[in-house]
């Protein structure tokens, strides 16, 4: 356990340093990061950390959980978990508005779980391309014009709509 602490502390020093040489965003575009990894890795620990390393620099932070399980902000929320874009969608249908699914986390983290079915039922990768589409139909970044979208995606499933961050061109950099 010491020696994953000691990694992400050690990753987290070296992201200040590259913050610090590059002036990352400041008086860009728009920047979109897909995280992907398999399942258990620390994967959505290591988002959080990231977005809010970035927001405690100040910039403006989403960070979409791409997982079925729904948890990748839970560390930025206080442990808590949110409401999925999958799951207003099935409650509020046509009703739904941009507020019912973005929540306020950690230091100022919009934070967005895309969701998905139990696992077995149905296609998890629908899920995620129905809630981007939600996303752009609600106008979700013309309304909060983020400097930076991390997304974090499942990667060790075989499914056309878990690369629909990259592929969508939802995402710049993996």
């Amino acid at each position: 356990m010491r020696s994953i602490i000691l990694n992400r502390l050690e990753d987290l020093f070296y992201f200040h340093q590259w913050l610090a040489k590059t002036n990352f965003g400041r008086g860009s575009t728009l920047k979109k990061i897909a995280i992907y990894g398999k399942g258990g890795i620390g994967k959505s620990t290591t988002t959080s950390n990231l977005s809010a390393a970035f927001s405690k620099e100040g910039y403006k932070v989403v960070q979409i959980g791409c997982d079925p399980k729904s948890d990748s902000t839970k560390n930025l929320m206080g442990g808590k978990g949110i409401p999925t874009v999958l799951e207003q969608i099935k409650a509020k249908g046509d009703d739904l508005k941009v507020e019912d699914i973005v929540f306020t986390g950690f230091g100022g983290v919009l934070c967005i779980e895309a969701g998905g079915p139990t696992p077995g039922v149905g296609c998890a990768g629908r899920g995620i391309i129905t809630a981007f589409e939600k996303l752009e139909e609600l106008q979700f970044f013309e309304k909060y014009q983020p400097d930076v979208v991390l997304y974090d995606v499942l990667g060790d499933v075989v499914c056309g709509g878990f690369a629909m961050p990259i592929r969508g061109g939802y995402a710049q950099d993996v």
